[in-house]
Parts: C-alpha cells; sequence; structure tokens
C-alpha cells in the first residue's frame, strides 16, 4: 500500500492515521506533529525522503499563489531543502481547486447553492481559491489579513482590495520567520476573541482552522464556516457556540478531515507520476474520486 506523510509545525495532539478508500488503491495517509519545532521538522522530511510515496508540509506553506503568480516562503523552503527524491507539497494545488470549487461540490448536501450577504475570513492570501469562492456566494466580503496577520485594525473588502494589499505583502511576508506567520505548537490551543464586530455582522466565516479557532466568538448563532482541517475534539466545540453549518474543504476520514497538504500529497501518490500535480490533474482526480467536502449540520 502506498503511503504519505504530512509533517506539521502543529500540535502534536492532532496528530492521526487513516485510510484513504480510493477508487483503484487505497492510500494510507499520517500526520506527525511536531509542535512547532522547526529542526525537528527538517530531519523529520529528511528521513522520509525516498521511503514514502509523497510527502506534506504542514503548518506553513512552500509558496503562497495570488492569481497566477507564485510568491517563495523562505521559512517553509527551509524545511524541505535538503528533499531530493520524494515529491513535496503544500497543498496550494488544492487550494486552488477543490476549495476553489467548495460551494459548487457542495451543492448537493446543502441543498443547492447557497448565497449569503456578508462573509468575513480571517486570511484570504494563504487560501486564494477559498476567497474567491466566498466572493462568488456572497454580497459582501471583508478579509482580515492585514488585521490578524499584522494586528491592524484595517479589514480588506472586496477581492480587489485582497489581491492589492497581496501584492504589496506576500514579497515582504515571504521573508518573515515562521513565528510571525502562523501559531505553531501549544499556541495552536489557546482561544483569544478578535475583531468580533466582523464575526457578528458575517453569515459565512472562512478560513484556516487554526486562525478561526484562536479567534473564536463565544456565539456563532446560524452562522456557517467553511475552512479545512478539524478534529474530533473541535466538533463539540463549535456545536457548543451554536454554530449551523461547518463545512470542511477535504472529505473526513475515520472521523477527521485532514490539511488541503495531507490529501494533495494523497493524491499525488495515486497518481503515481513521481512529481506534484497540475490544476488540470488535480480536478480531474477530484471528480473521478468523487471528492466532496464534508457538510454537517450542527444546530437548527
Amino acid at each position: 500500500m502506498k503511503k504519505v506523510v504530512s509533517i506539521s509545525l502543529g500540535s502534536a495532539k492532532r496528530d492521526k492515521q487513516a485510510i484513504c478508500d480510493f477508487v483503484r488503491e487505497p492510500i494510507q495517509i499520517e500526520r506527525i506533529g511536531t509542535n512547532g519545532d522547526e529542526k525537528a521538522a527538517r530531519r523529520l522530511f529528511e528521513e522520509y525522503d525516498g521511503k514514502v510515496d509523497a510527502l506534506g508540509v504542514g503548518g506553513v506553506e512552500i509558496y503562497l499563489r495570488l492569481d497566477d503568480r507564485e510568491y517563495p516562503l523562505r521559512s517553509g523552503l527551509g524545511l524541505v531543502k535538503n528533499v531530493k527524491q520524494t515529491p513535496v507539497v503544500d497543498g496550494r494545488g488544492l487550494k486552488h481547486t477543490l476549495e476553489r470549487r467548495v460551494f459548487e461540490l457542495a451543492a448537493p448536501a446543502l441543498g443547492g447553492l447557497p448565497h449569503y450577504a456578508n462573509a468575513f475570513m480571517t486570511l484570504g492570501v494563504d487560501r486564494f481559491g477559498m476567497a474567491q469562492a466566498l466572493a462568488s456566494v456572497a454580497d459582501q466580503t471583508v478579509f482580515g489579513d492585514i488585521m490578524f496577520a499584522l494586528g491592524l485594525p484595517i479589514p480588506l473588502h472586496g477581492l480587489n482590495s485582497l489581491r492589492r494589499a497581496g501584492r504589496l505583502l506576500i514579497p515582504i511576508v515571504g521573508q518573515l520567520p515562521i513565528s510571525m506567520l502562523y501559531p505553531t505548537g501549544e499556541k495552536q490551543e489557546v482561544i483569544q476573541p478578535k475583531y468580533e464586530k466582523y464575526w457578528d455582522e458575517a453569515e459565512l466565516i472562512a478560513g484556516d482552522f487554526l486562525y478561526v479557532r484562536k479567534h473564536l466568538p463565544d456565539d456563532l448563532s446560524g452562522k456557517t464556516i467553511v475552512t479545512n482541517t478539524t478534529t474530533e475534539q473541535d466538533i463539540p466545540l463549535l456545536k457548543e457556540r451554536n454554530l449551523r453549518w461547518l463545512i470542511t474543504t477535504t472529505p473526513r476520514y475515520d472521523g477527521r478531515s485532514f490539511g488541503t497538504n495531507m490529501m494533495e500529497a494523497a493524491l499525488t501518490a495515486y497518481a503515481g507520476k513521481g512529481r506534484t500535480l497540475t490544476d488540470a490533474e488535480l480536478n480531474e482526480l477530484i471528480d473521478e474520486l468523487d471528492l466532496r467536502p464534508n457538510v454537517q449540520r450542527l444546530n437548527d
């Protein structure tokens, strides 16, 4: 059986093994968290190089893609600089295919293509496909990139504002250390509500779940969250806060959804080409394997 491993800077408490039961061939997947230890992550990438069929980079990106341009992230590239044999993916392919199509693919489970008056996304530049998906189903969309990444109370209204800010900020952000970009290790466990006005006004909330969870307000009544990785322990937390709908962009396996980097690694291994896949190849596999977002109604 083919095997893929996602090595993450996130908490080891979220580690999990499962089997993706794909049509022609099952794929064994495993997530290994390093609690923010970059040296440990770098060592693990070196150890698994050549021993598994694909590797996923979790907790940080290698590149950020904005429209048709990719910007390197020095901190992410440094983790995998010594990987020479095994294909390495950071999930950005699925962020621009599966996540871009999330509402189209989730429509049957939602009873049709949804529509929202107001949407709020914690960070849009690292999941631009999801940001585009939000803009396609919401009248007004606010992105919190400057608020959450830089700590400045400046909302970005609409996709074009996000685009302009991204072109200015991403080249700078790409040179910053991981500790300044992303909550790692135990920092992922702390919840501290922030910029609650924008959460309250939105019917639809989106973004990387670690950022969403880190700043969750106490009351999510009537709201929908579209996000990526959620564990079995995350569901009661969201239910207690009265969330109505939870949409995870990747399917659930053995009780949890895995990150886009893990799922892209699984698809890379399944395809067996020994390289990363193009957007067209990923979209073809999404349709062939009938990969669908997971939709859960948590409260009436």
